[in-house]
């Protein structure tokens, strides 16, 4: 390894970067070992620190400099603490916004997606992050996604992979289909257009059977994961118990199930509501009925599922004239048609109880339809007040269940039921299957044939990867259609079964897809025999640390956990939870908003590089406060930053070599005990206080220099060396740079974390306050471990004690071992 020797004259935080990046190459400072499966691990504990990978839609941004500033210093850390670390850098790099982009800039995808990895790449290694470069794959190579389609077929042979018609979320600008969780407030969460509902046949991964296990696995993050990102799982997830209840319609052979969490409130069932888009809801439609419903359903359709949700919503809805039958009761309650029930939530109908549950009152007031209260809650009345009456209560007006309580009447009801044979108790969830087909050409082609004569046809194993064409389709073809059902030649195959003529699935897979499970591919990303190395998984996972943003809570973490289960189920790796730890970091913002170019306030991650070097950037950002925590970059000073950089620069220079001895015991104290509380805050992820140890610890060591023991002291030699070596998880290149200066031919990342020495920790005298009266008459030096009466006579003898009490006999002492003690004097 060729050292760098030469010592500038001044801290010049852009020239130390080439040199540094040339001597961590040449050493290979920051390769894993044990990744390659003829490579034996070295002994040193394995410790696999992953970031949430980047989207290469441009060069890196603030968020980019952030999220990786934090994961590096927990690699940085570990490193020294001894751990055998895995960082692994790769891109994320199919998706919506490269082909938007190519297309605008008349361009194939891959081109725009790979300059500007190119361009991350570089970036990347500028800022100082010690990735382990080997590690480095892209999910748009042909290698990674075949290993997408093999995952996929798997999948279908298990049952977990299935196609079926389904309302859809469409975005009109993007051309394409959108989950449920790329809808924000109505608006396709890309292009901020509004979202239409289309029925269009769709792949799915059936996530809702894995809707328990998701559910009781989180007892493995508790503590370990952020609390609000498991409430937003389970809130998404959704577990609701309460019973499935049969309803006859008057002309249907078979009865129509709906599910209630509230079965106790059967007979307080007025109405019956089936959604207005449901197929459903066409055929119980009457004839005479026909012309309404149709013109009232174009208008639900032009709606979004969020629109429809919405509370403070007008509730409409049409009669389809028809009644359906109570199970309990009897009673015939009209059939509506409305658009506060969704096609794909649950059966798509529900049972109305207005007096008890809020949107079906403002319906029935909306539509004059009757309000029976059937739980006394004893709140006002729901027909006069407008508010249900949602709380617990007795149940009345209900038959055989009068007198009964809730949870007693729910248990009856659920009973009552399934002896009747009109439904049982059972638990649902909110949680839907994962709808992951795109009608985009920049993912990964889904590997099936469809055939006329043998139906879906699985692409051969041996034939994968399915590449997606070079030539012959259209970015943006007419009418909506995917850009792979244009490229013909692509498209018409012989069936693989047959023979015969048959056509590709020419829907590309959702990116997700690519990102719920390429953690499981770093440890060798080489491994041609399957989508991970078995030994490579078996060695690094699960990962110990995963850092990212929480809007990922639903999507992404989600998706990572339920194919993390189904691998499990396959025996394909023997973990269910693939990530043991989770920081969600918070956002750059500027000036308390969201940075934007329509705002102005946009901050080019670039410019800040030029102007103030990689290491004072990173330092501002982790400096800013904890790591989950938003970085408003109008509050932050770069140039503070640097002017700290420059002083422990400095004073690198400054301190001389070690002399025999151990040096100066007060500046050794300051500086263990500084180590000792720097070591805590990192295991503890308290970043930005770890910075502020390090700054007081430059102005023990520069006070130390300057008026103490001077720069010879081996104890200012002993906290320098120690300042670098921490130092090192935030400004690396300064950190190497003042490391060099102190005399070393090696580099600082193989220096070890320092040691703190315990004794140098034990305070041996603190100072105890002696009142008289509760006014302070003297301070006394004594041992933290004095006992009480001790502490009481060494008070007493104190001249200063005996003045303040002018003779007056002592009514009583108060001791508060070891730092308080309160004489009272005898009144008068």
């Amino acid at each position: 390894m060729s050292q760098p020797t030469s010592q500038p004259d001044s801290y010049d935080p852009h020239a130390i970067v080439d040199k540094w990046l040339i001597a961590w190459a040449e050493r290979g400072s920051f390769a894993a070992n044990g990744l390659l499966s003829d490579e034996r691990p070295d002994g040193r504990p394995p410790r696999y620190i992953v970031s949430m990978f980047s989207y290469p839609s441009g060069d890196l941004h603030m968020g980019h400099a952030e999220v990786y500033s934090i994961s590096d210093a927990f690699a940085r850390f570990s490193r020294l603490r001894g751990h055998n670390v895995l960082n692994p850098i790769g891109w994320d790099s199919f998706g919506l916004p490269a082909e938007n982009a190519a297309f605008k800039r008349n361009l194939d995808p891959s081109v725009w997606t790979y300059d500007n990895i190119a361009m991350q790449a570089e970036s990347f290694r500028r800022l100082g992050v010690s990735f382990d470069w080997s590690t480095r794959f892209h999910t748009s190579d042909p290698e990674y996604y075949r290993w997408n389609q093999w995952l996929f077929l798997k999948l279908y042979d298990n049952d977990l992979a299935y196609r079926k018609a389904a309302p859809v979320n469409w975005c009109p600008v993007d051309q394409t289909v959108l989950a449920n969780e790329q809808v924000i407030q109505g608006k396709c969460e890309r292009c901020g257009s509004d979202v239409e509902q289309r029925n269009l046949t769709q792949w799915f991964f059936r996530t809702s059977r894995y809707a328990q296990r998701l559910l009781d696995d989180m007892a493995q993050l508790e503590g370990k994961w952020p609390n609000e990102i498991l409430t937003m799982q389970r809130n998404w997830i959704g577990r609701s118990e309460g019973a499935h209840i049969d309803f006859e319609i008057e002309g249907r052979a078979e009865p129509v199930r709906v599910f209630s969490t509230r079965p106790d409130t059967l007979f307080g069932a007025t109405f019956f509501v089936v959604a207005a888009d449901a197929d459903l809801a066409d055929e119980l439609c009457t004839d005479d009925r026909r012309e309404e419903f149709e013109t009232y359903r174009k208008q639900v359709r032009a709606s979004t599922d969020i629109e429809r949700m919405a509370t403070d919503r007008p509730k409409t809805g049409v009669f389809l004239g028809r009644y359906a039958i109570n199970p309990l009761s009897g009673e015939r309650i009209p059939v509506y048609a409305a658009d506060y029930v969704l096609a794909h939530y649950g059966t798509g109908a529900i049972m109305a109880v207005p007096a008890h549950d809020q949107r079906d009152l403002d319906f029935a007031r909306a539509q004059g339809l009757p309000v029976r209260i059937v739980v006394d809650t004893g709140e006002p009345a729901p027909a006069e007040t407008g508010v249900a009456a949602a709380g617990d209560g007795v149940l009345v007006n209900s038959g055989e269940f009068d007198g009964l309580s809730k949870d007693d009447a729910i248990t009856a009801t659920s009973v009552r039921l399934r002896e009747l044979g009109h439904g049982e108790a059972t638990v649902t969830y909110r949680l839907r299957d994962w709808l992951l087909s795109r009608q985009r050409f920049w993912g990964t082609p889904i590997p099936i044939i469809h055939c006329p004569s043998c139906g879906e046809v699985k692409v051969p194993l041996e034939d994968l990867p399915l590449r997606l064409p070079t030539s012959g389709y259209e970015l943006r073809p007419r009418g909506g259609k995917s850009p792979l059902e244009s490229a013909e030649d692509w498209v018409a195959v012989p069936c693989p079964s047959c023979g015969g003529a048959a056509r590709r699935d020419t829907d590309t897979m959702d990116t997700f897809v690519d990102s719920s499970w390429y953690f499981l591919r770093y440890p060798n990303p080489d491994y041609e025999d399957g989508p991970f190395d078995p030994a490579g998984v078996k060695r690094w996972l699960p990962a110990d640390e995963y850092i990212g943003g929480k809007e990922h809570a639903t999507g992404h973490l989600m998706y990572s956990r339920f194919l993390t289960k189904a691998l499990y189920d396959l025996g394909m790796v023997g973990f269910t939870e693939p990530f043991t730890k989770l920081t969600c970091q918070g956002q750059v913002i500027m000036a308390g908003k969201a940075m934007s170019k329509s705002l102005g306030n946009l901050v080019n991650l670039q410019d800040q590089l030029a102007q103030f070097g990689p290491d004072a950037v990173r330092v501002t950002m982790l400096f800013a406060g904890p790591p989950e925590d938003d970085v408003d970059w109008a509050d932050v000073s770069p140039t503070g930053s640097v002017k700290w950089l420059t002083r422990v620069w400095r004073l690198s220079g400054d301190v001389a070599a070690s002399r025999d001895g151990a040096g100066d015991q007060a500046v050794r104290k300051q500086v263990h005990r500084l180590i000792d509380d720097a070591t805590t805050l990192m295991e503890n992820k308290r970043l930005n206080v770890v910075i502020a140890r390090l700054m007081e610890l430059t102005s023990v060591l520069r006070k130390a220099v300057d008026s103490g023991p001077g720069a010879s002291d081996p104890a200012v030699r002993e906290g320098a060396e120690a300042l670098v070596r921490m130092l090192s998880c935030f400004a690396p290149f300064t950190a190497e740079e003042a490391w060099s200066r102190l005399g070393h031919t090696s580099l600082v990342d193989e220096a070890g974390w320092p040691e703190v020495d315990s004794a140098l920790l034990v305070q041996e005298t603190t100072t105890c306050v002696v009142q008289v009266s509760g006014k302070v008459r003297d301070r006394l030096e004594v041992a933290p471990d004095i006992p009480e009466d001790e502490l009481r006579e060494l008070a007493l003898a104190s001249g200063k004690v005996a003045a303040a009490l002018q003779g007056a006999g002592v009514s009583k002492v108060i001791v508060r071992a070891p730092g308080l003690v309160n004489v009272v004097p005898m009144k008068g």
